[in-house]
């Protein structure tokens, strides 16, 4: 049925477009059919949304957009800590071997801190979740009809008329674990997460994507040195600088598939992010060094 859908789908869009929209997203997958109805949205496009609603996907698993929180929410702080931190070592005439020292540790047990509180934060509140939804379920099983009224006062209070509200919640009230499910996001404001989801896989790919983008504004630190001698310390934090503009803009760039944001004003929102951060950290070491040279220097004098 759904390889018939599929063809289906497929040759609606052929007759429409000629062939199948070349947006370069596979029709096949859930991910694709995403993709595709995004692209609909951004340029307006009704008839390539109607047939991405006509199409139906082979697969009905997890799309790998729900990963995507924690790449770019891992990757963008490993940016910011190792900028920060390299911009604060050149505000405060740091060498290089302690950019490096400093940087490496720092990124290495902030990864693996980001890692374990995304699984940790993740689990805490899938628990309380499940929680909830077992209080709600002893309280559909011992009293439902003050459960339905609950959910029909709450429609009609959204704007449906109470006579249509009441048809649909008695309706959706025969089948207990859906009702259960709607109750806990229109009442609670909690989604019950997939049997499938996994913290640990979550707070994997948060540690991941820190320690690899926040090791790349330190590779000029790595790299350079060992290619050319004698390479000064701002020659280096130009690169990193060089370095982290570009990641911070590609990072803000690829959120904009996931957002309403166009790609160059996501990029320059995280490109000022970053920017502000930087300059903060530049900002201290520089005070932080100079008050320590005067509070040295009034030490020495006898």
């Amino acid at each position: 049925m759904e390889t018939a859908n599929l063809v289906n789908g497929q040759d609606r869009a052929i007759h429409s477009y000629g062939s199948v929209p070349s947006t370069g997203e596979n029709w096949q997958t859930s991910v694709g059919r995403i993709n595709l109805a995004r692209t609909a949205y951004g340029e307006r496009d009704t008839k390539l949304s109607r047939l991405v609603h006509q199409q139906r996907a082979v697969e009905g698993h997890r799309v790998n957009g729900d990963f995507i929180k924690s790449i770019i929410y891992g990757g963008l702080d490993g940016v910011l800590t190792a900028f920060a931190l390299i911009s604060g070592a050149a505000g405060g005439r740091l060498g290089t071997e302690v950019v490096l020292i400093l940087g490496v540790s720092n990124i290495v047990a902030d990864a693996f801190s980001m890692g374990v509180g995304d699984a940790v934060s993740t689990i805490a509140y899938n628990e309380h979740v499940k929680h909830e939804r077992l209080r709600e379920c002893w309280e559909f099983d011992n009293y439902p009809e003050g459960e339905v009224e609950e959910m029909i006062d709450l429609y009609e209070n959204r704007g449906l008329p109470r006579d249509k509200a009441k048809i649909v919640i008695e309706t959706m009230a025969k089948y207990r674990e859906l009702f259960i499910d709607v109750m806990m996001t229109e009442e609670l404001g909690l989604q019950v997460p997939d049997e499938d989801e996994s913290p640990a896989k979550e707070g994997l790919i948060t540690f991941a994507s820190f320690l690899v983008f926040g090791f790349i504004p330190l590779i000029g630190y790595i790299i350079f040195p060992i290619l050319y001698d004698d390479l000064s310390d701002s020659f280096l934090f130009s690169v990193a600088c060089a370095v982290t503009v570009c990641l911070l803009f590609a990072l803000g760039a690829f959120k904009s598939r996931f957002s309403s944001k166009s790609w160059w004003k996501s990029g320059l929102e995280y490109l000022f992010l970053g920017s502000l951060a930087a300059s903060s950290s530049y900002t201290v070491g520089v005070l932080v060094e100079n008050l320590g040279r005067e509070w040295f220097a009034s030490q020495a004098t006898p």
